[in-house]
This record gives structure tokens, sequence and C-alpha cells, in this order.
């Protein structure tokens, strides 16, 4: 694969240790072209045959744009800059000849960039990167957790259609480090084994529900229910890579404060009192709504010591499970909308614990009701 690096030159510590400050970034620049000027002309996917793993729709459930800017696609991405790049190595078993190609989601089709490498497995192997330059256009030296959230997002939506398509084996890497690619999907072709049991499909989404992806816009009001704001926390913390990351969600009224699951997963309990919303808030690049969401999903930890590779792991696992639980949120009746943007947020001091050791990584801010119910026209 060709390397495309576009780390920060300052090192990704500095980086996020900028991003992290009250700094505010400066005007906005050029975000340059919406997709990567892939070689060769543009390629339909074809229709998958028989036992072929069908990269049409696979695309089309994760990471295709719906409208001709290229802002609705099944992926969030902050201020919708969508700066994750797919690069596609297919072996046999699949809907397109083997070889390595990239794709296009604002067409929805494939340049034929190169042979498959030696020893390519069958099915498909897509490989992420960014181009940093979108995102730094709006968010400046805020971009770099960001640009890693969005890649987290864009892998969790790759796996998810996998599993709608009935791939169940496929192989995350995302250890954070590589440069480039930052996360790599694989995905087997069909086995052949018998259809999935009423039971092995019933937590699965729906194309439907893939393809309803969207961010809510503000405001959020509503409290959650216990069991839905049960399940948000559960999908997190499952697939939030154990101990790089802890999860909690901070409430308002009756009893605000920040709950957690209990250590046998099946209750919510409080560990901390007190309204936190307004203060997350502030931390959140000073959005106001957020004082008033109904609940708000909180992926912490990435200490101030952190390396890089830790870094893009944290970041990267994050984005994933925070694209996972707004999946969960929204089969629960919920309105969603993820926020990555955090300066200060060290919520570990704010608790009166050591400071430097809990910062806030990603969130998905949750509630009831969406904005055109609250202001109906």
């Amino acid at each position: 694969m060709e390397d495309h690096r576009e780390d920060p030159p300052t090192g990704l510590v500095a980086a996020l240790a900028r991003a992290r400050s009250p700094e505010r970034p400066g005007p906005d620049t050029p975000a340059g072209a919406t997709v990567r000027a892939w070689a060769g002309p543009p390629r339909p996917i074809p229709e998958a045959g028989p036992g072929r793993l069908d990269l049409r729709t696979l695309l089309r459930l994760s990471l295709a744009a719906s409208d001709p800017s290229g802002r609705l696609r099944p992926t969030p991405s902050a201020g919708a800059l969508h700066p994750v790049d797919t690069e596609l190595v297919v072996g046999t078993g699949c809907s397109l000849p083997p070889g390595r190609y990239g794709y296009d989601p604002l067409c929805h089709r494939v340049h034929h960039v190169g042979p498959p490498v030696d020893g390519t497995p069958p099915g498909v192997t897509a490989a992420l990167s960014v181009t940093a330059q979108r995102t730094v256009s709006h968010y400046g030296h805020r971009a770099w957790p960001l640009l890693l959230l969005d890649t987290g997002h864009a892998t969790a939506a790759l796996l998810l259609a996998a599993r709608v398509l009935g791939a169940d084996q496929c192989d995350v890497r995302m250890d954070g480090r590589a440069e480039n690619p930052l996360a790599v999907v694989r995905i087997p072709p069909p086995d052949g084994r018998s259809p999935r049991s009423p039971a092995e499909t019933a937590d699965l989404p729906t194309p439907a529900d893939l393809l309803a992806r969207r961010s809510t816009p503000p405001p959020l009001p509503g409290l959650p229910p216990r069991d839905a704001l049960r399940a948000v926390l559960a999908t997190a913390e499952r697939a939030g890579e154990g101990g790089l990351l802890r999860w909690c969600a901070a409430v308002g009224p009756p009893r605000p404060g920040l709950m957690e699951l209990a250590p046998e997963g099946t209750a919510l309990r409080h560990y901390a009192s007190g309204e936190a919303r307004p203060t997350l808030a502030a931390w959140a690049a000073g959005q106001a709504w957020f004082a008033d969401a109904g609940a708000v999903l909180l992926a912490r930890g990435c200490p101030t010591d952190a390396d890089t590779a830790h870094i893009r792991r944290a970041h990267l696992r994050a984005g994933f499970a925070v694209h996972l639980a707004q999946l969960t949120a929204l089969r629960h009746g919920l309105a969603a909308r993820p926020v990555g943007s955090w300066q200060q947020a060290d919520l570990g001091a704010a608790l009166g614990a050591a400071p430097g050791r809990d910062w806030v990584v990603h969130a998905l801010a949750l509630g009831t009701r969406h904005a055109d119910e609250e202001n109906p026209t």
C-alpha cells in the first residue's frame, strides 16, 4: 500500500496536548478535495454472484455518501468533513476481481490501483487512512483527535455492514502502532454455512438500521429510560477494549450525577453526585446545548503521559465503541449525537483524583426527543 502519512509535524503527543488546551482554532482554510484522487478511471462495483462477498452492499451500508455534497454518510464525522480514505485489498471470493482498489464514497465507485499483494487472503481487507487537511481546514490544531475518532467510527461502520452480510469472523486491527493505515478490517467471503437462526439474528442491525444512522441535530432533551441507558453503556464497555478506556454517563434530574455499569453489568449505579452537564458543555468546545442533553455517554482515559501508540489506540477505540453505542441508542428509540472535541476536560481531576490521568476522549449525547419534536413547524 502507498504511504500517505500526515501525522502532525510536532508529533501526536504534542498535538493532543495542544488540542486539549483552551487555545481556539484560527480562521478556516481550504479543505481541498472531498475524495482522495485515486489513479485510474472509476469503475462500478459488480453485483455479487453466489458465494461471493457483496462489496457493493458492504460499502453502501458503511461508507457511501447519499447526497451529492458527500455530507450525508452512514458514519459520523466531525464537521461532516469525512477525512477517512479507504483502500481495498481484494482477494478471491468477492464481487470484484483480486487487486487493490481505492474507494470513492461520493459516486460509490472504485479505482483499480494495482495488483493484489502476495499472500492476499480471500475476502477483502479495508485499510483506513486519513487526509488530514479536510479536518484541519476547520478545526486547526484540534484536528488530530477528531481524525482518529472519525477513523474509529468508519471501522465500526464496516464491521456492522459485514455482520449484516453474514460475515461473523471479521478481523479488526486498531493497535495504534502504525501511522498508515490507522485501522484495518479484514472481512472473509461467505463460508457457505446454513443461514443464521432467529436467535443469532435477534441482535443484528438491519440494512435499514445502518442506512438510517444520522447524528441527531441538537437539542437532545429527555432522560433516557434506565434499560436503554444500560444497553448503551454495555455496548460501549464491550467494544471499548477493557482497561484502555472507562465509561460512564452524566445524567440530570431527578438524581443528577455520573452513572456506570455495576460490576456484573446488569444494572446501573451512581458513583458521583451533582450536575455535570454544564461543565461538560464548557469542555465540549462551549456547545451550550450539551447542558440540556438527556444523558451524555463519556469515554475517558488516555492520560497526559500516554505515548503515540496509546493515543492512537484510545481514540480509535473510542470512536469505534461510540459508533456501536450510537446504533444501540437509535435502536432503543433515542436521539444520539457523537461529540469529539474536548478542551481542558480532565474529568478525574474534577472529581478529586490525580490530574492528567482521566481525560474525556469522546462522548455521545443522548435524549428521548428530537429537535424537530421540540420545535415543530
